[in-house]
């Protein structure tokens, strides 16, 4: 079953920016109250555009919307087929538009375009093609009973879905919910970050032109005062959330008022272990990208070193002389690996860190002056103990903490030492340590002689105050389904 959106006559022929506008119930409007929002390019600082600043009654509007496309709509009553191939469509119309939306997610975010071409937009698409093929294979089961009859479980979409998602990765973070919980029959109401909202307003356009009945899918572009009204509305069924701890616990107890269901993926401070037995050289290779990576803004970035004491200078020797060759510079150069931080707030918070004065820097803790743009130079602290604040709060820059370890046991105890538990990894060449180190690191990921391996089908999500629920794989499906048991006496007649 095909629908083409009313929004598909509406959209901009212009592909260089998205309407700045609300895409609510199929339609672009501008804020009820006409609040507005600039939207800034990280590389120099200057405004590019500006977007709606949603409030209450825009919030209640897209809620609204999203009900009566769930409630009426043809949506949740198409077939698993129908709606996993209207996924497989957006999927195609982002492979032909890949430069398109590297572009524009480069342009709010101020990442390279190369991370954003070969990452963010593969991620991304495979994600709608994971989905897309998953959606027919909800199934339920027929179940043996003590009692005499007839049992089966039916699985069921659980209704209105907010979407609440970060900045550092507005794309894949945004499709990592849109994607299941479409699959699973549900309507959603997607509140991007405020300084990034671009390609979620260009996402909207591309689900219109592939078909998407209108109200399936809306855009409330605003801040945290949007994302809370989001989350404490009576007529949402579950909130699924990525940011930070602080936020997502407020998230949380707003909707535990409710008794509504969520999934929090929240905060990361990840362990990376390098033994001594270790390859040295494949672990610098994937300790330095592990922790510039996106510029340090990577929930899973390995931001902790820890090195066994007798290789200890000779690793961090070899890391910091790594790190100083990183190319930094302008998003649009092919060449750039670290690029600007995302926000003004958010380069002025990594040197509040450094400021501290914990620990010895090695090289880098300094800001980067290149055309008004938000840079911080990559920086390693080495000698710094495991109760500084550097070492137990996220950063979120490009800022590796080293540490010194001796046996194995210490080296679990300080990957495990804090309180997040999103991923954590480490380099040995015994097989055995590997998977007996990896059974004691309480993270929702591990990393074996590797970092940042993720893939649509293997499921990841946090310990601790990480958050709960999983995203990617069958797990995350699940986490937009509701389960019905069904009972029907043999002596009906």
């Amino acid at each position: 079953m095909e629908r083409r959106s009313t929004a598909t006559a509406e959209r901009q022929t212009n592909r260089g920016l998205p309407p700045g506008q609300l895409f609510i119930g199929g339609r672009w409007r501008d804020a009820a109250d006409g609040r507005r929002r600039d939207v800034i390019y990280p590389a120099n600082g200057r405004v590019v555009t500006s977007v709606a600043e949603a409030g209450d009654q825009d919030v209640d509007a897209a809620i609204g919307a999203a009900r009566r496309a769930f409630d009426d709509g043809p949506w949740p009553r198409m077939s698993g087929r129908e709606r996993g191939a209207l996924l497989l469509r957006v999927a195609a119309l982002l492979e032909e538009r890949r430069d398109e939306f590297a572009q524009l997610e480069s342009l709010h975010t101020g990442k390279p375009i190369t991370i954003a071409r070969t990452v963010d937009l593969r991620d991304t698409i495979d994600h709608f093609t994971y989905y897309g093929g998953l959606a027919d294979q909800i199934e339920g089961a027929t179940r043996n009973i003590r009692t005499p009859g007839f049992a089966y479980t039916m699985k069921e979409p659980l209704g209105v879905v907010g979407a609440i998602t970060p900045y550092n990765f507005p794309l894949i973070l945004s499709t990592t919910k849109i994607a299941p919980a479409l699959a699973a029959g549900n309507t959603v109401v997607h509140k991007p970050a405020a300084e990034c909202p671009l390609t979620a307003l260009r996402l909207a356009e591309l689900f219109a032109e592939a078909g998407l009945p209108d109200g399936v899918l809306n855009v409330v572009t605003g801040g945290e005062d949007a994302g809370a009204a989001l989350s404490r509305h009576p007529r949402i069924d579950k909130i699924a959330f990525t940011g930070s701890t602080r936020v997502g616990a407020s998230i949380a107890a707003a909707a535990a008022a409710a008794v509504k269901p969520t999934t929090m993926e929240l905060g990361g401070k990840a362990a990376h272990i390098v033994f001594e037995d270790a390859d040295i050289t494949a672990a610098v290779d994937a300790v330095v990208p592990g922790f510039v990576f996106n510029s340090g803004q990577f929930c899973m970035a390995g931001s902790r070193l820890l090195i066994q004491r007798s290789c200890y200078d000779s690793v961090l020797a070899r890391v910091a002389e790594a790190v100083a060759r990183v190319p930094v510079g302008d998003p649009c150069d092919p060449q750039t690996i670290v690029g600007p931080l995302a926000a003004r707030r958010r380069l002025e918070s990594v040197e509040q860190y450094l400021a501290l004065g914990e620990g010895r820097i090695v090289t880098g803790g300094h800001r980067i002056e290149r055309d008004g743009g938000y840079y911080y130079a990559p920086t390693v602290v080495a000698d710094v103990s495991n109760d500084a604040r550097i070492v137990q709060e996220e950063i979120f820059g490009p800022v590796l903490t080293v540490q010194p370890f001796d046996t194995e046991d210490e080296a679990v105890s300080l990957a495990n030492g804090t309180r997040y538990g999103l991923a954590a990894g480490l380099h040995t060449r015994d097989v055995a340590r590997a998977h007996r180190v990896a059974g004691r690191l309480r993270s929702g990921i591990i990393w074996i002689n590797s970092w940042a391996v993720l893939d649509s089908a293997l499921p990841f999500g946090g310990y601790k105050q990480s958050g709960y629920g999983r995203e990617h794989g069958p797990e995350a499906l699940d986490n937009y389904l509701q389960v019905k048991s069904v009972f029907v006496p043999t002596n009906q007649h």
